[in-house]
């Protein structure tokens, strides 16, 4: 009996070793997905991470401030234009939909979609890329260019 119980814990010792060299690999295909395509990976983890935080929060004006304006949103079908953080602010609950919200907060960065157009949350939900903001196109500011109920 006590060989069965050691041997027991044994295999859930190397299924958790084996968790965790999966999530491991996953995280490193990711970052170099990311690299490959953006040069960069860690600002991106980062922006989903603060994206998260903010939507779980219900931070609209930090929300607000991680989109590229204008851009455009479906919303029941419709593409409407937001022109800014105060037309995003006032349509929050109407953009931000139950189905968008959900669509982040069960994002993983391991399981993020990523192509030349960005990176994708969901089912396309949320695109998210990174926006050059000088005129030599060397910092890239990383934005919400979509958003799909």
């Amino acid at each position: 009996m006590h060989h069965l119980i050691r041997a027991l814990l044994d295999v859930q010792s190397n299924a958790a070793e084996y968790t965790d060299f999966e999530e491991d690999q996953a995280f490193a295909e990711m970052n170099e997905k990311l690299d490959e395509h953006f040069g960069e990976h860690v600002p991106y983890r980062r922006f989903l991470e603060n994206l998260r935080s903010a939507v779980a929060a219900s931070d609209k004006d930090a929300v607000a401030a991680m989109i590229d304006y204008p851009f455009k949103a479906r919303i029941d079908g419709k593409a409407i234009t937001i022109r800014d953080a105060d037309n995003l602010k006032s349509l929050y609950d109407s953009v931000f939909t139950d189905r968008v919200k959900q669509a982040i907060s069960g994002q993983t960065y391991r399981d993020l979609s990523v192509n030349w157009q960005g990176v994708m949350i969901g089912e396309g939900e949320v695109w998210f890329c990174g926006m050059y903001s000088d005129v030599g196109h060397k910092q890239r500011t990383i934005r919400i260019t979509a958003i799909n109920d």
